[in-house]
C-alpha cells in the first residue's frame, strides 16, 4: 500500500485545513511513498497554507450560500456544476484510492463526486454541530469521524467513530514546567497567568473586552499574556505604552506550546481544534464563542464542554467588569480551577491523527 493515492480536501479556514493537513502527515508518516492531491476552493487561504505545507493542490470554482439575497447565490448552482465537472475530471485523472473531507466548500463536490464514482471516502467532523457540507454527505460517505459524543442526532450511527480533531504534533508530550517557562517569558514565576486568545488575525470582542479592563487587571497579581492577532495589534500598542514586564501584548505567539505551560487560566474563541488543545493541556478556560460563524457552532461546542462542567461560558454581549470578575472568582477558587483542568482532559484525544487514518486503512481492508 505504499503507492496510495490520497485525494483531500477541506478548507475555508484554519479550523478545516489543519486537520486535513495533519491526516496527510500522518498518512506519510506511515507510508512515505503515498501520493497527494489537495483540492481546495479558489482564493481561499488553502491555496496558500497546502503548498506551504508541501503539497499539491487544485482549486474549485466554489463558494458558500449567504443567507441574503446576493449575485453569488445567484451564482451558486453554476459554481456547483463547475466544481463536480472539475472534480470528476481531478478523480479520472489522479485514480485515487480514498477521498478525505474536512469540512468547507470545496469537500462538498468533490467527495459527492468521488462517492459517485465509488471510491471509498471519509469526512473529520471537526465541531458539536455539524456544517452543512458534512451533513450533505454524510448519506454517501463510508465512514464519519467525530470530536464529540451524541453526534448520532446528525449523522448515520453506524457510520460514526469517535476519534477527536488532529492535534499539532508539539502539543502531544508533556509541557514544560511553568515557573520554568514563566521565568524565560519574563513573567513573575510566583503569580498565576492568563492567556488570552483569538486566533491568528484576532477577535475583536475579546480585545474590546480585556483593552476596557486592563486596568483593572493589572491591579490583580497575575501575569497576562495577550495575543490579540494581527489585525489589531497596532491600535491596541499605540493604546495600551509602557506596560509592565508581566503583561505580554502580541500580535501572534509562535510558541503555543510554552504560551500553554505557563498559563493558568485562558479565556478564548470555542473553536473546534483550540477545544481539542485545550482538552489535551488540561487547562481552566473561559470560552467567548464568536457569533459570526456557520450555523454559531462555536456556541455550541461551548454548551457541549459547559454542560460537562469543563468550561466557563461567557457570551460577548456580556458586560467586561463581568468577564473582571470570573476571572476574579477563578483565581480565588483554586478547587474550581482544578475541577475544570480535570473536566476538560477527561475529553481530550490526543491520538486523533492516527486513529483517523486506522479508519481509513481498515476502510481499505489493510491491517496497520
Amino acid at each position: 500500500m505504499d503507492k496510495l493515492r490520497v485525494m483531500i480536501s477541506g478548507g475555508g479556514t484554519g479550523g478545516h485545513i489543519f486537520p486535513a493537513l495533519a491526516i496527510a502527515d500522518e498518512i506519510k508518516a506511515r507510508y512515505p511513498q503515498a501520493e497527494f492531491q489537495f483540492v481546495g476552493a479558489q482564493n481561499k487561504m488553502e491555496m496558500e497554507k497546502v503548498p506551504q505545507a508541501g503539497y499539491p493542490i487544485e482549486g474549485l470554482w466554489i463558494s458558500g450560500l449567504q443567507r441574503k439575497l446576493t449575485i453569488d447565490n445567484l451564482s451558486f448552482p453554476f459554481k456547483v456544476l463547475s466544481s463536480l465537472a472539475k472534480s470528476r475530471k481531478l478523480i479520472r485523472k489522479f485514480k485515487p484510492d480514498i477521498a478525505i473531507g474536512t469540512g468547507g466548500f470545496a469537500s462538498g463536490p468533490l467527495l459527492w463526486a468521488a462517492a459517485s464514482k465509488g471510491v471509498p471516502c471519509l469526512i473529520q467532523e471537526q465541531n458539536s454541530f455539524p456544517g452543512i457540507t458534512n451533513k450533505l454527505l454524510s448519506k454517501k460517505v463510508a465512514r464519519i469521524c467525530v470530536a464529540y459524543d451524541k453526534m448520532e442526532r446528525f449523522f448515520p450511527k453506524d457510520k460514526l467513530v469517535l476519534t477527536g480533531n488532529p492535534l499539532r504534533k508539539d502539543l502531544q508530550t508533556a509541557l514544560p514546567a511553568d515557573a520554568q517557562v514563566k521565568e524565560k517569558l519574563g513573567l513573575k514565576p510566583e503569580w498565576p497567568t492568563l492567556l488570552v486568545l483569538g486566533g491568528s488575525l484576532g477577535a475583536r470582542r475579546i480585545n474590546e473586552l480585556i483593552s476596557s479592563e486592563l486596568e483593572n487587571l493589572q491591579k490583580m497579581e497575575l501575569n497576562i499574556i495577550w495575543q490579540c492577532g494581527k489585525l489589531y495589534y497596532d491600535s491596541l500598542a499605540a493604546k495600551h505604552q509602557n506596560l509592565p514586564d508581566h503583561i505580554k501584548l502580541q500580535a501572534f505567539i509562535s510558541d503555543m506550546r510554552e504560551a500553554y505551560a505557563a498559563s493558568d487560566i485562558v479565556i478564548s474563541r470555542s473553536g473546534a481544534n483550540t477545544l481539542s488543545e485545550l482538552a489535551v493541556v488540561g487547562k481552566a478556560a473561559i470560552l467567548i464563542p464568536s457569533p459570526n460563524v456557520a450555523e454559531d457552532h462555536q456556541t455550541k461546542n461551548a454548551e457541549a464542554l459547559s454542560s460537562k462542567s469543563a468550561a466557563l461560558l461567557f457570551k460577548e454581549t456580556r458586560d467586561s467588569q463581568e468577564l473582571v470578575a470570573l476571572v476574579q472568582e477563578l483565581l480565588e477558587a483554586p478547587q474550581k480551577q482544578k475541577d475544570l483542568q480535570n473536566n476538560i482532559q477527561k475529553l481530550a484525544l490526543p491520538d486523533a491523527a492516527a486513529s483517523i487514518v486506522n479508519e481509513i486503512e481498515s476502510l481499505l481492508g489493510h491491517a496497520g
